[in-house]
């Protein structure tokens, strides 16, 4: 029988991503080491109601594409936004997002804005209502503005009387 082959291993078999983004920032002149988000309690709260009662909304991190720019071109101005599930555009702008854009595609705008899906478990009394508006917020890796951002959202969603929020990030 032949010997096994030495797997032992020379560098770790795994990126550290800890690392390499206190790295990155370090690289680019700041002062603190990069610090991942966490938390202690997480402020999410078991529904209050059966979900076939209640009113959903959702959240994506992608845009609203503008006809007016080219299908690659930046999106304008990324800052949190509302939009009414009625006037969904067709199409959203996703090309600047990080993705792998080689083994997939957002040609559905159903897999990151899944508003159609929804309607039907209204309609087959899955969910109770969908919300009349969608919410969009920047992909930003700054732990203060997703926390400016979260605000803006939960408050849209007091005003809206929403229930349940689904979170879908490209």
């Amino acid at each position: 029988m032949a010997e096994p082959p030495d797997r032992r291993l020379t560098r770790p078999s795994h990126v550290r991503y800890i690392d390499k983004s206190r790295e990155y920032y370090a690289g680019k002149g700041y002062e603190r080491p990069y610090e991942w988000a966490a938390y202690d309690s997480v402020p999410f709260t078991p529904l209050k109601q059966p979900l076939a009662t209640s009113r959903v909304a959702v959240v994506t991190t992608s845009f609203i594409h503008h006809d007016d720019l080219p299908i690659d071109s930046p999106s304008h101005e990324k800052v949190v936004y509302s939009h009414p599930v009625a006037g969904r555009p067709p199409r959203m702008f996703t090309a600047d997002l990080s993705w792998d854009k080689q083994a997939t595609h957002t040609d559905d705008p159903e897999t990151f804005l899944p508003l159609d899906r929804l309607a039907e478990f209204v309609d087959s009394g899955r969910i109770g209502r969908l919300n009349q508006r969608f919410f969009g917020v920047p992909t930003e890796y700054s732990q203060r503005r997703s926390l400016l951002d979260a605000d803006v959202i939960s408050g849209w969603c007091s005003e809206d009387s929403v229930d349940a929020v689904i979170l879908v990030p490209l």
